[in-house]
């Protein structure tokens, strides 16, 4: 009878300090874990919105050059999604500040901006202006303005 009870006392599972240790520990991994998490989430948002608002430069010195071409004059349209080839799958042309994750938005008004919503629903603009384009020697080309919080 003495050894089945040595035998239990053995298979008992974990003390109630190796139970608290192991909560410990994972306290401590989950609250170093977690913002390093979010960090790189907040990283790979910034670095898609950057190869998109990339793609939009390139399109609008694309879209300027055959405009040169065919006009002689180097001119940007009025939004700058319709440069592009392929717009982004999250555009929508609502006129609207985006309001919903990944959304990308043009918004025309004083002063015109694209908009994105990231996923933790914080949302930035870059200014756009798309120059003047009046078939005179007074036309200039447009401008992207950088990132800012909206």
């Amino acid at each position: 009878k003495e050894n089945k009870m040595k035998n239990l006392k053995k298979n008992g599972g974990f003390t109630l300090i190796e139970l608290i240790m192991v909560m410990i520990i994972l306290g401590v991994l989950a609250a170093v874990a977690i913002p390093r998490y979010a960090e790189t989430i907040e990283n790979a948002e910034e670095a898609q919105e950057d190869a998109v608002i990339t793609n939009v430069g390139a399109a609008l010195e694309n879209y300027a050059m055959h405009k040169m071409i065919d006009s002689g004059r180097r001119i940007w349209p009025d939004n700058p999604f319709t440069a592009l080839k392929v717009m982004p799958s999250t555009y929508t042309e609502d006129g609207t500040n985006a309001d919903s994750d990944n959304e990308w938005t043009f918004v025309e008004g004083d002063p015109n901006h694209i908009t994105h919503q990231r996923s933790d629903n914080t949302r930035w603009k870059w200014l756009y202006d798309e120059g003047i384009n009046t078939g005179t020697d007074l036309d200039t080309t447009g401008t992207l303005g950088p990132r800012q919080a909206l």
